[in-house]
């Protein structure tokens, strides 16, 4: 092609070029445009790493592939997807710069990048699909050329990664060509999102395209019919507006059409034009209405600001929203709503995913293991954080502690359940193993780790940590050599300096009783009351740090701390870095301990409210009140119910009475004769109460009535 080119401009009138189509291409007609000061125009080049300042004379009459990426990134924003997998031709490399820098713009990760040459055999595309079933990932964007990636679905459709909680994502490298898709590769697509430039439904385009199909009938009777794509439509509309740049021109100036034998300094045979630059002005300036919608090239790239969002369903594709580069996402074109920019999905119609569900995949799952690998430390010495015990019998692995009682909780405060098995660290209880060793083995053996692991800077390039679950420092902890001493408070002074205090405090309590004794009786201030001055004597300030260390508490006054607390970051869970379940697990871990903060809290507030407030007494006084009143009035009517059920015609009934008055009498009429016996009697009125001894009374004196 270069020599048909070069031959072009040596023999014939050429003004201006119109074809290249890779990026090998687009460098030497590039260069060569500058030199012979003549436009040249792309109609495939979505993007190019060539500087419009500095290739002037090239021209890309398509929409820039940066702008798609935004788009794109837009939309995995609105679904609420942190990250995603690439799959890519190994050539589209400046392609794959622009879409990571626009996912790096709204915080969405680039998980993994799966690249391929353009003639990959099935093989190698099958095993590498085959990958992604281990990943947490469950979104795929695909920027491929039409022959690798339409080949691509058919394959992964067999390796199972287009069935429900998937989600696909294909760029207008794919979209402008489904129209020429067989039915096993439609099929192969069914739930894909896709994306592309959007081309505007007019008269002129059905009846172009009704031409279109009438003359391939003609040229070919026997073949398939070849289907007008996008890239027909701007090839279209670039060879119109360089038809028309040059119609302007000629109506203008007709004599600027000869061509000037210049010779160029590097090649004397190729001739400058000096027709190029004024035809290069005009076609900036060219602006009409095309097939594919309206054409207008600014800074030297095709002005398409509007991206139409699609839904593969059955033998077609379903327009599901649109993408606009000033507003945002958006369901209708024309609609009259808010003009603010707008990243929300929800204007976007039903959305049919892979799998047939329409239930939008949350962009992530448990790899196909079917369960999340938890790391737990398995270590010699403190345990209470995670104490592992592994069963004899089945060789499952047990955890319990205070991380593993966290872990829990927060399980079951997530909004999805999770199937998870622990996976212990260290199997022979080596001593000499570390937790950055640990860290390390996430992802290839652990999906995360759980128990007392600090949040550290150097451990955050590797794993990335949740929200911290306890404080954690670092402080000095010493063997206390000297035994506990209650008198240890006196050491600071020496013993003739704690007497001069000891005399002087009770001087000074002396003298101030005596000057106080004139105080009348009238005052009622508690602490002019004398039982209350000598205690303001010995008072002294006193500040109590409750700093409970478990490993103190354990050892007792064994060991002691010394010296300030160094904070660090806290404990918390890891996970692989960009993982989705850092912020499920963050948000369940605040929920844990700001309800425990909550309990701990109210219930202090309640005792402090009861103990030193007149209400708080009060109340507290009340109750207990009524709490003895309720066992004495319980008691009361219990012996009431026992004594009214006495049948006073039982005459065996009547002798347990009168067995149960002499001895009650005797004590009463004889207390001096045994004191002790008398202390048991006034008990056993007291209990039995004034209205039951009148009863018993009662009844004896009827009994000795009826026996005498």
């Amino acid at each position: 092609m270069f020599c048909a080119v070069l031959e072009l401009l040596q023999h014939e009138e050429v003004h201006g070029i119109v074809g290249p189509q890779d990026s090998i291409e687009e460098t030497f007609f590039a260069e060569l445009g500058e030199k012979v000061h003549m436009p040249i125009i792309s109609f495939t080049a979505t993007t190019s790493t060539l500087s419009h300042k500095e290739n002037r004379y090239f021209v890309r009459a398509t929409p820039d592939v940066a702008i798609q990426a935004q788009a794109l990134a837009m939309i995995c924003q609105g679904f609420e997807w942190h990250e995603v997998v690439v799959l890519r031709t190994q050539i589209m490399v400046i392609n794959f710069f622009l879409m990571n820098k626009a996912f790096q713009e709204v915080e969405i990760r680039l998980g993994y990048i799966f690249s391929f040459p353009s003639s990959a055999e099935d093989s190698h595309v099958m095993k590498e699909l085959g990958k992604l079933r281990t990943k947490q990932t469950r979104v795929f964007v695909v920027h491929m050329n039409p022959y690798l990636g339409l080949r691509l679905f058919n394959l992964a459709k067999k390796v199972g990664v287009m069935s429900e909680e998937f989600a696909w994502i294909i760029t207008d490298s794919l979209s402008n060509f489904l129209n020429s898709m067989d039915f096993v590769t439609r099929d192969s697509m069914q739930g894909v999102l896709g994306i592309r430039p959007y081309i505007p439904r007019s008269n002129n385009l059905r009846s172009f395209q009704k031409k279109w199909k009438r003359n391939m009938i003609l040229k070919n009777t026997t073949g398939p019919i070849m289907e007008l794509n996008a890239y027909g439509l701007w090839v279209y509309d670039a060879v119109t507006a360089l038809a028309t740049a040059i119609e302007n021109i000629a109506l203008l100036n007709s004599t600027l059409f000869d061509i000037n034998i210049m010779r160029n300094g590097t090649d004397k045979r190729l001739r400058i034009s000096t027709f190029g630059p004024q035809l290069l002005n005009e076609l900036s300036r060219t602006k009409f209405r095309g097939l594919s919608g309206d054409f207008e090239l600014v800074d030297g790239k095709l002005n398409q600001s509007t991206f139409e969002i699609f839904n593969v369903i059955g033998n077609g594709e379903k327009s599901v929203g649109y993408w606009i580069q000033n507003r945002g996402i958006t369901g209708e074109l024309n609609s009259t709503g808010t003009t603010m920019y707008s990243t929300s999905t929800k204007e976007l119609k039903s959305i049919t995913w892979p799998g047939d569900s329409v239930i939008r995949p949350k962009g992530w799952a448990i790899p196909a293991t079917g369960k999340l690998r938890v790391g737990i430390p398995w270590k010699h010495g403190f345990t209470e954080f995670v104490d592992v015990t592994i069963d004899s019998a089945t060789k499952h692995t047990n955890a319990t502690g205070f991380s593993i009682d966290i872990f829990l909780t927060a399980l079951k405060l997530l909004l999805f359940p999770i199937n998870y098995e622990f996976i212990h660290y260290n199997d022979t209880k080596n001593i000499d193993w570390s937790y950055d060793d640990m860290l390390h083995e996430i992802p290839q053996k652990f999906d995360m780790v759980v128990g007392d692991t600090t949040i550290w800077a150097p451990r955050a390039v590797y794993v990335d940590f949740s929200l911290p679950y306890s404080e954690s420092g670092v402080i000095l902890v010493v063997k206390n050599n000297k035994p506990f001493d209650m008198w240890i408070f006196v050491k600071p002074l020496r013993w003739d300096l704690w007497l001069a205090i000891i005399v002087a405090c009770f001087l000074m309590g002396i003298v101030l009783h005596i000057l106080e004794r004139r105080v009348t009786s009238m005052d009622t201030d508690p602490l002019s009351a004398n039982k209350e001055r000598p205690r303001m004597v010995y008072w002294s300030p006193v500040a109590v740090l409750a700093f409970p260390e478990t490993f103190l508490k354990k050892y007792d006054s064994q060991y002691k701390m010394v010296g300030p607390t160094y904070r660090t970051g806290g404990f918390g869970f890891a996970f692989p870095c960009g993982s989705p379940l850092v912020s499920h697990f963050s948000k369940a871990i605040m929920d844990v301990t700001q309800g425990l903060f909550l309990i701990i809290g109210s219930v202090t507030i309640f005792a402090l409210f009861c103990s030193e407030t007149a209400i708080g007494r009060k109340v507290t006084d009340k109750t207990k009140n009524f709490i003895t009143n309720c066992l004495v009035s319980k008691t009361s009517q219990g012996n009431s119910m026992e004594n009214s059920s006495t049948d006073d015609g039982d005459l065996g009934q009547a002798r347990d009475d009168e067995e149960i008055r002499e001895p009650v009498q005797d004590n009463v009429s004889n207390p001096r004769e045994d004191t002790n016996e008398h202390v048991v009697g006034e008990v056993e009125l007291h209990e039995i109460g004034p209205s039951n001894a009148q009863n018993i009374e009662m009844r004896t004196a009827s009994n000795e009535e009826r026996n005498s």
